[in-house]
């Protein structure tokens, strides 16, 4: 008896113990993924909340860039910051004093008239439009040149043919125009069905710079990234108890040493 010895062992970490699972260094970082995550997937959201309003657009004047019933994502935007090639939202009481979505295709000071060889002539240029619907004119009848007053833009749609637009309103006092200051936003996506990011007008490129793209493609990475690290913290307990688990029945499927 007084040569036996009697061995005990401490529990493995990872046992069917009630307390925490994994090392504390994990339990510390998923806490910290989980936090983070919630900062980046919130901060996203409230970011786009802010910056941009959602339409839903009721007519296809805008197809095939937008078709009827799309919903698209517009940014909130001065009017002064709009210029040519802009997709625009808009409220004009001579229209309907409801919003409307159109493209901007001249601004203040411009001349554009329509159509020499099928296209559409701003500042003395023919402009490519590839977003028009394939073998169609710039427009269905041609109209004379008009000179937009300052501080308005001339806008059309890009389905021409069925497109209550600037060309209209060409009796009206401001010959079809539009004030800056009606816009409301700059269309930057089609987030339904998932058409993406407008692109960019470059038809347009040769009278002057274009706008840039609003901060849509920050915000999603944003909140995805949100995503993954709250899903990833979060599952870090069940993974650490699962592997405490593995670890425990191999130790207890360990022949014990007889002395």
């Amino acid at each position: 008896m007084g040569g036996e010895s009697m061995t005990h062992t401490a529990p493995r970490s990872g046992g069917t113990g009630t307390g925490p699972v994994g090392s504390r260094t994990g339990q510390r970082l998923s806490g910290l993924a989980v936090a983070l995550g919630l900062v980046l997937f919130l901060g996203g959201f409230a970011w786009g909340a802010v910056v941009y309003r959602p339409y839903t657009v009721p007519t296809g004047s805008m197809t095939p860039t937008i078709d009827a019933g799309d919903r698209v994502l517009a940014q909130r935007v001065d009017g002064g910051d709009v210029r040519r090639g802009d997709v625009v939202v808009f409220k004009d009481t001579t229209w309907g004093n409801v919003p409307m979505v159109k493209r901007v295709v001249a601004i203040g000071g411009d001349t554009v008239s329509c159509c020499q060889d099928g296209r559409l002539k701003v500042n003395g240029k023919e402009i490519d439009e590839p977003y028009l619907p394939k073998g169609e004119p710039a427009e269905i009848t041609g109209f004379p040149t008009v000179t937009v007053p300052e501080g308005r833009l001339f806008l059309l749609g890009d389905e021409r043919g069925s497109s209550l637009d600037s060309t209209a309103h060409l009796t009206d006092a401001a010959s079809g125009t539009v004030a800056r200051s009606a816009v409301d936003a700059r269309v930057d996506s089609v987030v339904w069905p998932m058409k993406g990011m407008l692109e960019r007008p470059t038809g347009f490129e040769p009278l002057g710079a274009l706008s840039s793209p609003g901060p849509l493609r920050t915000i999603t990475a944003l909140v995805i990234a949100g995503a993954v690290l709250v899903l990833g913290g979060g599952a870090y307990g069940p993974i650490a108890k699962r592997a405490g688990a593995a670890r425990t029945r191999r130790a207890n499927a360990e022949p014990a040493d007889a002395r």
